[in-house]
């Protein structure tokens, strides 16, 4: 069974590198990049997406503007957030786990990890 993952990040070399590096090594993922939060947001509404993988600081929307909106849409929806910041300024991190946000993910990551992460979630394990 393949999954679909949609990945966020207004840094496209970002989306890039994740799409190559997910499906080299998890040819069962099927990876869709957006760089805008509120395409994001149109392509989870449009349905057939098993995990958001999204940065947290994005010029258009922020990550925890897009966390709330998704699960006002999709309750169930796997999501991780991205951070390059080791200190979240505004405390979007915080938000979003209050708001119920099963995991975050500090750049630069081992992909290996993440893939792990990614297979766990959408496997429901």
């Amino acid at each position: 069974m393949n999954y679909k993952i949609l990945i966020v990040d207004d840094d496209i070399s970002v989306t890039n590198y994740l799409k190559i590096e997910l499906e080299q090594c998890c040819p069962e993922l099927d990876i869709i990049c957006v760089n805008k939060g509120y395409a994001a947001l149109n392509r989870v509404m449009a349905g057939g997406i098993d995990l958001l993988l999204t940065d947290i600081a994005m010029p258009d929307m922020d990550g925890y503007e897009l966390y709330s909106r998704v699960k006002e849409t999709n309750r169930e929806l796997p999501i991780i957030m991205m951070t390059g910041f080791g200190y979240d300024p505004d405390h979007v991190v915080v938000k979003s786990r209050k708001a119920g946000l099963e995991d975050v993910i500090f750049k630069p990551f081992d992909v290996k990890k993440l893939t792990e992460k990614i297979k766990k979630m959408v496997k429901g394990e």
